[in-house]
């Protein structure tokens, strides 16, 4: 079955948080605002309807007319542990090895709560997904940034249209020498992972996530791997997860993992966190209850259930295509009109990563300015932690008609902020 991901689907008005919410307008009587027709390529949330066995099945529970209390089943449980040991060969676990909350992040702060005391340190690669600080400052904790070097190559392949500058593109790789010190801190206890890394682009090679394994090894520190963007990976991108590296790596994780991303599902709430470890688990399990997240939504069962399936996997192949094209029409249109604003190499994630130095603004501003008087939605780069200079993150994850609308009102906006700074 061939699955239609141009279709538009009208989501305004239906108390969408990626639609329905204030946008970042900057209030101006020298403004025009076009807020009624803000095109949002933010917060991570496709556009696109999910995989339609799960639309069924959810349909068929509806028509049961009672919606109470869920419990969950090993059965359940183990089909979660079959998806990734045979989509992403992780060391297989048991069912009472997983631990059901409501997300991946209500997940990453109970056992930031459960495996730390206030005062320790728990370290991140940075740029990294917002909520990671969050997660960490609430519990009393101290965040220990490891900056990723960043890198940008000019691409002598191609040219520009109307440009004497080629277009660049950027990459991120991990600085060992300060990662390895930085855990050797007694005082660091856990690392959080993100793999694939938000908003870096990156997909972690095997010897990457084997060489972060070896280190935290040698100096106990717990990994934490949030590989909620498993599923989305570009052609030729080998995921590793860090499960799959060995016995070893599996008892030294707390995997945290969801359908909620791949899926489209967020909304209906539901994640698992596999610790292999039982004294660790119990001290995660315990937090879970603490913060009260720890009642799973009764359609997110059913939902994952009949997204980890083999039609749920071909669903998955199709829109993984479909966002590689839309990625293609980002590259496309910055080389040709934008070719002095490198784009981060996408490996893993719909999230683009735009690199807006030229422009000598903050990434906020940028990103109020073309909100307010473009019409385009998108992340500033400063929410994401330290950054050597000023990006954006661009959501590929919607029809492709309006994907070109919005680059196209990106494009104006920062053609005419370049004309501003000459």
């Amino acid at each position: 079955m061939t699955y239609n991901f141009d279709e538009i689907i009208t989501r305004r008005g239906t108390n969408c948080v990626k639609w329905d919410a204030e946008a970042p307008i900057q209030r101006s009587p020298l403004l025009a605002p076009r807020s009624s027709n803000i095109i949002p390529l933010w917060v991570a949330d496709m556009d696109f309807r999910t995989y339609p066995a799960i639309t069924e099945a959810l349909r068929r529970r509806v028509e049961h007319c009672v919606f109470g209390y869920t419990h969950v089943p090993d059965s359940y449980k183990q089909k979660v542990i079959d998806w990734f040991v045979g989509q992403h060969h992780v060391v297989p676990y048991q069912p009472d090895e997983v631990i059901m909350t409501t997300g991946v992040v209500p997940a990453l702060s109970a056992i930031v709560r459960g495996l730390t005391l206030p005062g320790d340190k728990v370290l991140l690669l940075t740029p990294v997904y917002n909520c990671f600080f969050s997660s960490i400052r609430n519990q009393g904790c101290i965040v220990e940034d490891c900056l990723l070097h960043y890198e940008v190559a000019t691409l002598t392949d191609s040219t520009s249209v109307g440009e004497s500058v080629r277009p660049k593109e950027g990459r991120y790789t991990i600085d060992w020498e300060a990662f390895e010190r930085q855990c050797a801190d007694p005082k660091v206890r856990l690392f959080l992972f993100c793999n694939p890394h938000n908003p870096a682009g990156r997909v972690w090679t095997r010897d990457e996530v084997q060489r972060i394994h070896d280190i935290c090894m040698r100096n106990e520190v717990f990994v934490v791997a949030d590989e909620i963007h498993c599923e989305f990976t570009r052609p030729g991108t080998e995921y590793c997860s860090y499960a799959s590296l060995g016995e070893e790596a599996r008892r030294n994780c707390a995997l945290c993992v969801a359908a909620s991303k791949a899926f489209n599902i967020a909304g209906l709430q539901t994640a698992h966190i596999l610790v292999a470890d039982p004294h660790r688990r119990e001290r995660i399990d315990r937090a879970i209850n603490l913060h009260e997240v720890c009642d799973v939504n009764p359609f997110g069962i059913i939902a994952t259930q009949e997204a980890y399936t083999e039609g749920g996997a071909e669903w998955l192949r199709q829109l993984n295509e479909y966002i590689w094209d839309n990625y293609q029409l980002l590259v496309q249109t910055f080389r040709e009109q934008l070719p002095q604003f490198p784009v981060v190499k996408l490996e893993g994630t719909y999230l683009a990563w735009v690199d807006c130095e030229v422009l000598g603004h903050s990434s906020v501003e940028i990103a109020q300015v073309l909100c307010s008087q473009y019409g385009v939605w998108v992340n500033d780069g400063e929410m994401y932690g330290a950054v050597q200079r000023p990006f954006v993150r661009v959501n590929l994850a919607c029809p492709r008609a309006i994907l070109a609308e919005g680059l196209q009102r990106m494009v104006a906006g920062m053609k005419d902020l370049c004309r501003e700074k000459k």
